[in-house]
């Protein structure tokens, strides 16, 4: 699941590069749930569930897996499992960008008034950010699936070093 988070981060500077940022903004969001998803194996999900994700692709384990629980679900189930602080994280990018990011998903009003009138510069420099913190945490949860403990001072590193690149959390995908 973190490969997959890492191939929507790629996709959404691809696409922002080519000009297609509408496009973008939904990978954002499929970029937040894979990860989400990432946690939730790793420090939630029964290793029921572990093994009706990881299973061969037929039509009876796609029907076994529709009903692994959703995002919101997942969230609830980390309470207390996870690391607090990407927890917290987690919470904070939901609340505030949850609806903006389903407009786009959806077809919604900001997807419509984006795509007619286009995107401003602090708006796509914003999106970044965001996905590229979504990367860090990522990173971060990499390093905890490793087993070379000596690399967990590298993610703090290159917060510091690329804090830059990174967003304000409260300030996460809003449509201004």
């Amino acid at each position: 699941m973190c490969s997959v988070s890492f191939e929507h981060a790629e996709s959404v500077k691809i696409l922002i590069a080519s000009g297609n940022c509408t496009s973008s903004l939904g990978l954002i969001r499929l970029q937040y749930e894979s990860f989400v998803r990432a946690m939730w194996l790793l420090f939630s999900a029964s290793d029921i569930d572990v093994a009706k994700i990881m299973d061969d692709l037929t039509q009876d384990s796609s029907k076994r897996a529709e009903k692994l629980p959703m995002l919101s679900e997942m969230l609830k189930q980390l309470q207390g499992k996870a690391p607090k602080v990407a927890l917290d994280q987690l919470q904070e990018f939901k609340e505030y960008s949850w609806k903006p990011l389903s407009s786009f998903i959806h077809g919604g009003i900001h997807a419509l008034n984006r795509h007619s009138i286009g995107y401003p510069i602090p708006f796509l420099v914003q999106l970044l950010k965001v996905s590229n913190g979504l990367l860090v945490m990522t990173g971060m949860l990499l390093v905890i699936l490793s087993t070379q403990r000596g690399q967990t001072n590298i993610i703090p590193e290159l917060q510091f070093k690329y804090h830059d690149c990174l967003p304000d959390f409260k300030t996460i995908v809003h449509n201004e």
